[in-house]
């Protein structure tokens, strides 16, 4: 039964994916805010509005969002809520949640040419981008009316600051309850899976594609430095004593990467090679899961110098030193 605790009520809504629920929270504050917003199916939809009026709440109550990040099940029901409603969030989140023609045409070209110079064959990656455009069905499109950075206090939310924790996704962000350490983290930090580092393209005016699992662990660290007593996390259940499990997650990265530095020993390979080695069960129904985890160790080695990368025919190629 969705309750308040501390100001905070939270409300668990069911998604169609692997992940399994996702929570949404609502903050009692000068203004009554939603931080984050459930996937886009009608079940979401009616499991939000029971929880809703289990607190005495209608939809229409709700004064303001907040996004962490961009992806569905944290995005979609906004296009069940008002138009009017003032949706908040890093302005990397806002070319996703109001997706247009050009930033569309962007995207699929940008995952076509990092495709083919992973060595995924046209034939199989095309058929996958066919089938994930077809996920956005789960999301929504409408504009952020207003963004937020590092250590901004959201407006009605004095308590509250923002850290930005990019890395699973770009435009990652978290709220920060001082007072009592309290942490809305979306999937920065969740208890029982470590979140991917999904690949993005270019920030807007960038060449460069990110590395989000560099710009995850430096999200991790970051976050040691603060004196969380509680995560409120995007899955699964609610935490604290983040330290150890940080370093748990990052030692756990590290042997994963070092292990794939062992398999390169025995020869140079391209990142789908890679790739099918790590996830030979699921890489054909998971490309975009498995192929971001497979170039995050890859970057991370990169940027260790332990690898070396060449090219052959337009295809990366990656080798232990």
């Amino acid at each position: 039964m969705a309750e308040w605790k501390n100001g905070i009520a939270k409300l668990t809504l069911p998604t169609p994916f692997p992940v399994g629920d996702v929570h949404t929270y609502l903050i009692k504050g000068d203004r009554l805010t939603l931080v984050d917003a459930g996937v886009k199916t009608d079940e979401a939809w009616e499991a939000f509005r029971f929880q809703l009026a289990q607190l005495g709440i209608s939809p229409e109550e709700i004064e303001q969002v907040i996004l962490t990040h961009h992806h569905p099940d944290h995005v979609g029901l906004l296009d069940f809520l008002p138009a009017s409603l003032e949706v908040h969030a890093h302005p990397l989140n806002e070319r996703w949640v109001n997706r247009t023609p050009d930033f569309a045409a962007e995207h699929n070209r940008f995952f076509a040419g990092l495709y083919r110079t992973f060595g995924v064959p046209e034939s199989f990656y095309v058929p996958f981008m066919q089938r994930m455009a077809k996920m956005l069905r789960f999301s929504c499109n409408r504009p952020l009316t207003g963004y937020l950075h590092e250590n901004d206090i959201p407006v009605g939310l004095h308590d509250w600051r923002v850290l930005e924790t990019p890395g699973h996704a770009q435009g990652h962000i978290a709220l920060w309850r001082e007072k009592d350490g309290v942490l809305i983290g979306g999937d920065v930090l969740l208890a029982h899976i470590s979140p991917n580092p999904l690949l993005e393209p270019p920030h807007p005016g960038k060449l460069e594609r990110p590395m989000p699992q560099l710009q995850y662990n430096e999200s991790l660290r970051k976050l040691q430095k603060y004196p969380v007593s509680l995560v409120h996390a995007g899955h699964g259940e609610d935490f604290g004593d983040i330290v150890p499990l940080i370093e748990k997650r990052l030692l756990r990265q590290h042997e994963r990467a070092m292990k794939v530095k062992a398999m390169l020993k025995q020869g140079a390979k391209s990142p789908f090679e890679i790739c099918q080695h790590l996830f030979p069960a699921v890489y054909q129904k998971e490309l975009s899961l498995t192929i971001s985890e497979t170039v995050a160790q890859l970057d991370y080695l990169q940027s260790l110098g332990e690898i070396t990368i060449k090219e052959d025919e337009a295809v990366l190629l990656y080798a232990a030193k």
